[in-house]
């Protein structure tokens, strides 16, 4: 058997594509770092002299373990106040949780999937796991884990980006729409949101947040002119521009002192989705990362 020190350098090398594998499948980062601890203990207490391949090994460990958390965690958002959305990615983060290239809307439609087309996917289209592989991780047979891994594939192709927008535009449109929304502007709105736009908001019934999903241009132009005519004790603070799960957006520092990120999804110049994550839960990261650099201050 391998020394110790051997062990936790063959985790250690797989960590990084571990805790990406991990964070898609449950959206939490928390949970994903409690997966790897997990499959940290599995794998000290594995006859390792006996694993042919640790990767492959680790992998099958994490995925099982993940299916077996995304049961309750489905579960807990059942009862879930309003819209659910995944743990924002703040970036600029490790380049081991970019690596993948998944967008947060790609991340909602694998929602939709059952937790075992979820891993099909994940593991075979994203993490180029061979399906022999991807099969023994799901506990089922190359044929049906092949016809799983396809069923998703059909499910979420939708939601693939068809267009890549250049982060100075991205951060553009990002500012142009913070100052619009927060001051209600419509008619610089109007120019910004495509007519079908969907904006989604979680609170996670810890603050303030629209409980169902705004759809259609209309209905969000009167939202944030309703939003803008409120009486406020100090205006929305924009603290920093950045990209959120692969998407343009912004953190900012919203009425009664919320902190809160915006997510866009951005097609042919036009905002088609607005993810709005304000549960402070999951920006226990955003903050640490705004404590550990300075903001970067109000918008000229």
């Amino acid at each position: 058997m391998p020394p110790p020190d051997a062990a936790m350098e063959a985790f250690a090398r797989q960590r990084p594509r571990l805790l990406r594998l991990a964070y898609r499948m449950l959206g939490s980062s928390a949970e994903a770092e409690d997966i790897l601890q997990e499959a940290w203990i599995r794998w000290q207490g594995a006859d390792r002299a006996a694993v042919q391949s640790p990767p492959a090994f680790l992998t099958r460990v994490v995925t099982r373990l993940c299916l077996d958390q995304l049961g309750s965690a489905r579960a807990r958002r059942e009862s879930y106040v309003g819209s659910w959305l995944p743990e924002p990615l703040y970036e600029p983060e490790p380049d081991e949780m970019r690596a993948d290239e998944i967008t947060l809307t790609l991340m909602l439609a694998l929602e939709r999937l059952s937790p075992l087309e979820r891993a099909a996917f994940l593991l075979h289209d994203v993490f180029e796991v061979p399906l022999p592989d991807v099969a023994a991780a799901l506990g089922r047979d190359p044929a049906a884990a092949r016809q799983l891994a396809a069923r998703a594939r059909a499910h979420v192709k939708q939601a693939r980006p068809r267009y890549s927008v250049a982060p100075a535009e991205g951060e553009r449109i990002a500012a142009a729409f913070f100052r619009a929304s927060s001051t209600g502007d419509v008619a610089t709105l109007r120019g910004l949101l495509a007519e079908g736009v969907v904006l989604q908001a979680d609170g996670g019934g810890k603050v303030a947040a629209f409980l169902n999903p705004i759809l259609g241009l209309e209905k969000a132009l009167r939202l944030f002119a309703g939003l803008a005519r409120k009486p406020r004790h100090e205006p929305a603070e924009f603290l920093r521009a950045c990209r959120i799960d692969g998407l343009p957006g912004y953190v900012s520092r919203e009425r009664g002192g919320v902190l809160q990120t915006t997510a866009l999804a951005i097609e042919e110049g036009r905002i088609t989705a607005i993810y709005i994550t304000r549960n402070p839960e999951k920006l226990r990261q955003v903050a640490a990362a705004l404590a550990a650099t300075p903001p970067d201050g109000p918008l000229s």
